[in-house]
């Protein structure tokens, strides 16, 4: 009995030591939030900012954004450090003049000098990838309802 009792606790301590997997099943509210955006291409902007954006990607894919939401490397959102969770925002990369609607879903940057952080999808949109980090304006199109 010992040994049984030996044995389960040794296979608990391995199997806690093991890795978590990532989140791999996509949110379908989130999914489809994405092919409703269009909806605001008229819209009245709220506020504006203009400054630094860079993009994240692979070390964040698959992991839970602040908004409890499955971060999508390839999907469409941004992080912002302070607006609420759900803002849906325009952003213009002022180089090229490309722009793309998107939900702030993450909370970050965490540096003075960058004002949003980008889903490689957006990115790869807004034609900044080979650069990594790009000027842009920030124009609020709808204020969020989720976490502050």
């Amino acid at each position: 009995m010992h040994k049984i009792k030996l044995l389960i606790t040794l296979l608990l301590i391995i199997e806690a030591c093991t890795s978590s997997p990532r989140f791999l099943i996509k949110d379908k509210k989130t999914l489809s939030a994405e092919n409703d955006l269009n909806k605001y291409s008229n819209s009245e902007v709220l506020e504006t900012q203009i400054g630094t954006a860079s993009y994240y990607a692979d070390q964040f894919d698959g992991k839970i954004t602040y908004s409890g939401e499955v971060y999508n490397m390839f999907g469409l959102s941004a992080a912002h450090p302070f607006y609420q969770m759900g803002t849906i925002v325009r952003v213009t990369n002022l180089s090229n003049g490309k722009s793309v609607v998107i939900p702030i879903n993450d909370r970050m940057p965490f540096r003075p000098d960058r004002i949003i952080d980008l889903s490689l999808g957006v990115a790869q949109k807004l034609d900044m990838i080979n650069v990594g980090i790009t000027e842009v304006k920030v124009e609020v199109l709808e204020w969020g309802k989720g976490k502050k």
